[in-house]
């Protein structure tokens, strides 16, 4: 009996997702827990295993369809079962034959009488008009990318077995039409190029994406945090150069030791949990009516992933070491970039360090992460003029910033925090010595 392939749980808040893409075909042979299909939920990307052996079925849903928890998308066949639906039909018995339809003598057909004017008798039958091809079934992906890209189905080829038409298949229709020449003057259509001048005339197309789950729910948190906070951002700038001093002399033991190189982050992260034990409120969040502190530090360090950022947490980083950071923020980027982050790595945390430094950021001012209080946001480090003993010297100097939920933290509070974070960085022994 076929083995059902069914969308598995995601998480306890979420009901549905997108297919990303099919590892496997109809027909390919899958082995036991064989990654087979891709899902994409507002959260987090997941694969899921085969719950069988033999070769894939049925495949009910295609890469951009929409799909539900607990939905069946495909099914698993044994090769026995696989192999029945490749037999060929058992052929006629002996002895018997089919008459085709055009074999009939035409003496033989009657036409019945339709009125007093068709006359009754033996006549020849006038050749049946042609039947016209049945229209190709659209999946709903596919019906969706018609509608958005204007394609008339008639112009799309279907390439799966049955004439199904794939998203894929409108998509290639769409480029084809794109890159046909335009029609000749007189025929009533213009484009809209021919009124430009000719310096500005070029590649003027446009390209239609549906955001994925991810990005409509990064969309989704930002408008929320804007719409529930009082957000309110304050700066500082930081002097690099002691911390750099201390990662140059010590980076290549390091990296013997541990198998990582030293970066910035650990110090940054050593000095945020450092900087909320200071000001608990920091690390707090608001559930209405109540303010709830916690005695853990979460932290959510926010990378790029290959569909969205992603800000996975570091469960209890005040007990992690420098290296531990370092191999654990290593891994969060390897993953993010290939969607393989896990959903529970993204579920809670207590504060979040986004650093645009690393896209050659120099000052903005980062969005909090709801529920949680306060952000902070790294920049490029660059040599900058400053004022040291009454001289003018050149340092690497960081801006930062903080933004904070003005509900609970105060501006004083949010001030020293950041300057606490600035004295941790440059003066690191400070931070090894937790003073």
């Amino acid at each position: 009996m076929p083995i059902e392939l069914v969308v598995p749980k995601f998480g306890e808040s979420i009901t549905e997702g997108v297919i990303s893409k099919w590892h496997k075909s109809e027909g390919d042979a899958i082995k036991l827990d064989e990654n087979v299909v891709e899902i994409e939920s507002d959260k987090a990307t997941q694969d899921v295993p085969s719950p069988g052996v033999g070769r894939i079925g049925k495949i009910l849903k295609n890469a951009g369809d929409k799909v539900l928890v607990g939905e069946v998308i495909g099914y698993v066949l044994t090769e026995a079962e696989a192999g029945s639906e490749t037999k060929p039909a058992a052929p006629a018995t002996p002895g018997a034959t089919a008459t085709p339809a055009s074999s009939a003598s035409p003496s033989n057909v009657q036409v019945k009488s339709q009125g007093p004017n068709v006359a009754i008798g033996n006549v020849t039958p006038a050749p049946a008009a042609p039947t016209p091809p049945a229209a190709p079934f659209q999946m709903p992906a596919a019906q969706a990318a018609l509608a958005q890209s204007g394609v008339n189905p008639a112009a799309v080829n279907s390439t799966r077995p049955g004439g199904r038409m794939l998203k894929e298949d409108v998509q290639r229709a769409a480029e084809t039409a794109a890159k046909a020449p335009a029609k000749p003057a007189g025929t009533g259509v213009t484009r809209v190029d021919a009124q430009l001048p000719a310096a500005l005339k070029g590649n003027r197309d446009e390209r239609i994406e549906t955001m994925t789950p991810i990005r409509q729910r990064i969309a989704q948190r930002l408008v929320e945090a804007q719409t529930t906070a009082a957000m309110l951002t304050t700066f500082n700038e930081i002097d690099m150069t002691d911390v750099m001093a201390l990662r140059n002399k010590h980076k290549d033991a390091y990296l013997e030791r541990y198998g990582v190189k030293l970066g910035f982050m650990s110090f940054f992260v050593k000095a945020a949990v450092d900087s909320l034990k200071q000001f608990p409120v920091v690390n707090a969040e608001i559930r209405e009516p109540q303010i709830v502190y916690k005695s853990y530090y979460d932290i959510g360090i926010a990378v790029g992933g290959g569909k969205g950022l992603v800000v996975p947490v570091l469960r209890n980083a005040e007990l992690m070491s420098f290296a531990q950071i370092e191999k654990t923020i290593g891994d969060f980027g390897k993953r993010a970039a290939e969607n393989k982050i896990k959903l529970d790595e993204l579920q809670g945390g207590t504060f979040t360090i986004s650093n645009g430094g690393v896209y050659g950021s120099l000052l903005s001012t980062p969005i909090l992460n709801p529920p949680q209080s306060a952000i902070l946001g790294l920049h490029s480090i660059q040599e900058r003029p400053v004022a040291r003993n009454g001289q003018v010297v050149i340092r690497p100097m960081m801006y930062v910033a903080l933004t904070y939920d003005h509900r609970i933290v105060d501006g004083r509070e949010a001030v020293t925090f950041l300057r606490r974070i600035k004295e941790g960085i440059e003066d690191p022994t400070r931070l090894l010595i937790e003073i």
